[in-house]
């Protein structure tokens, strides 16, 4: 049991330290106004200037296809809409465990309003335990426990189209209705830019194709970060901030410890737009400039924006098409808003996907019991956990 009394002589040092940092982001937040004053007036010329040095920045900028003043209030959720949610989670494998395998388990959500329609929560759970499915991994350098991961990202895009386009697709009844994808997360795979080229490909493909039939249908898809850590718009400020007269990082700035443009290093974008933002508007649109949407075809790239949804900043992600069409990404982004408000601070759906989705410790040991008793009918011996798993689930204290 944890002695908070050891503990109790760092409390004042942890207040005061909390305190001077409140102090320096206040500082941080006031330079990086003033740079967004300034921006604004040659936002054209820096948006020139990043386009041209872009192959000679050393840190992700993003790039605002809107006045950087851009404030929008978003208006009300349609009355008949219907909403698209997936999550996933799974039981990672373990040598001591009585077989070696994992489960992946992606939670589905349909809720349809004003429609008088029922809802659909369900989930689909699949094991993996062929050798194909356990060790393909290694041959890249990839642990089984992180190259499952990156497979339930998969199966969570691919299950989130089948549902809705099964749902929406002419001649069916629901085509015209508005309707709208839904993903926790970002629809940037920052993760897949180190890869292997074979590794990549098994994982990035079937997502974009999954994301092209979505756009075939006309179902818009929207990634939602809430507690966002990027500092990717606000990077962009950066180009205002630099003191030599090309943005050229490699040649001025390559060798040393902290740029000089990082006067309002790590203000992140949510801290910057909460103090721009009214409840209830978006701020301006930006388009990222992740090196891994190069591998994205053009319609898919993702562009992002903040928006105020009353209990923070959330980052909206979506892919170009959607935004090449005005209404449809505003009437996604009001139903967005709207799927906030009924989840008190939290898209319901993102929130009733989760928990299809989540195995619990009690999911965990009666999945590991019927797979012991199918051994076992199996003919198989000697079945159970190791003594080291066995323990650490007893105690003799």
């Amino acid at each position: 049991m944890l002695d908070l009394t050891k503990l109790a002589g760092e409390l004042p040092g942890i207040s005061q330290h909390l305190k001077q940092e409140a102090n320096a982001s206040r500082v941080r937040l006031e330079r990086a106004q003033e740079l967004l004053s300034l921006a604004r007036g040659r936002q054209e010329e820096l948006v020139e200037l990043q386009k041209k040095w872009r192959d000679r920045a050393i840190f992700a900028n993003a790039t605002p296809i809107e006045p950087l003043n851009t404030r929008i209030e978003i208006t009300p959720t349609p009355t008949q809409h219907t909403v698209f949610a997936t999550d996933g989670s799974q039981i990672s494998p373990s040598h001591h465990e009585i077989a070696y395998c994992y489960l992946i388990n992606i939670g589905r959500v349909m809720l349809h309003y004003g429609q008088s329609l029922h809802p659909l929560l369900d989930n689909l759970p699949e094991i993996y335990y062929k050798p194909e499915d356990l060790y393909i991994s290694k041959q890249w350098g990839i642990r089984t426990d992180e190259w499952m991961g990156h497979c339930r990202t998969v199966s969570e895009a691919k299950a989130l189209a089948e549902m809705a386009c099964q749902w929406v697709k002419p001649p069916g009844a629901h085509y015209l209705t508005p309707n709208l994808a839904m993903v926790d997360g970002s629809l940037i795979y920052w993760f897949l830019e180190g890869m292997p080229t074979e590794a990549r490909d098994r994982l990035l493909l079937p997502i974009l194709d999954a994301w092209e039939e979505l756009r075939q249908t006309k179902i818009p898809l929207i990634g939602y970060l809430s507690v966002a850590r990027s500092s990717e718009a606000t990077n962009f400020l950066r180009l205002q901030a630099c003191r030599y007269d090309t943005p050229d990082c490699l040649t001025h700035c390559a060798n040393l410890d902290r740029l000089p443009c990082q006067i309002v290093d790590p203000l992140r974008d949510t801290t910057l737009w909460g103090n721009l933002l009214q409840p209830g508007q978006r701020g301006t649109l930006w388009r990222s400039s992740a090196k891994i949407l190069d591998l994205y075809p053009e319609s898919l790239r993702t562009h992002f924006c903040y928006v105020h949804v009353g209990e923070e900043i959330a980052r909206i992600e979506v892919p170009q098409w959607v935004i090449e069409d005005a209404d449809l990404f505003n009437q996604s982004l009001s139903i967005v808003l709207g799927q906030v408000y009924k989840g008190y601070g939290y898209p319901v759906a993102l929130a009733e996907s989760h928990n299809q989705a989540v195995v619990r410790s009690r999911d965990r040991a009666h999945f590991f019991a019927l797979l012991e008793q199918q051994m076992i009918r199996a003919g198989l011996r000697n079945v159970g956990t190791s003594y080291k798993e066995a323990r650490k689930r007893s105690s003799i204290a």
